[in-house]
């Protein structure tokens, strides 16, 4: 795994997500307990919407991502803005910023 992922999930960047994980552990967490983690760190009400939103991106990023090594965090809280990342990747050299809409 890329060495700033690394540094990066032991210090947990200051605990700003929700989920945060290797992506080799995210692949292989159930979505269920991934699910778990993020509503238990939730700050605000959990819609169906929302919860529906979570699963769906779980699922279909434990399958692109099946191959990759890095770094995975659901829910990036960007400082000083008041918004959030819906999934920020760690892969390489680089960082995806994923917004689902």
């Amino acid at each position: 795994m890329f060495t700033l992922a690394r540094s990066v999930i032991e210090r947990g960047i200051n605990e700003r997500e929700y989920y945060s994980d290797s992506i080799e552990n995210f692949s292989k967490t159930s979505s269920d307990n991934i699910l778990g983690i993020l509503a238990r760190n939730n700050d605000f009400s959990l819609e169906q919407t929302q919860r529906d939103a979570w699963l769906e991106e779980i699922n279909i990023l434990q399958k692109v991502l099946l191959h990759f090594d890095g770094a995975i965090y659901f829910e990036y809280s960007i400082p000083r803005m008041g918004k959030r990342i819906d999934v920020v990747l760690l892969i390489g050299p680089a960082i995806f910023v994923l917004n689902s809409k």
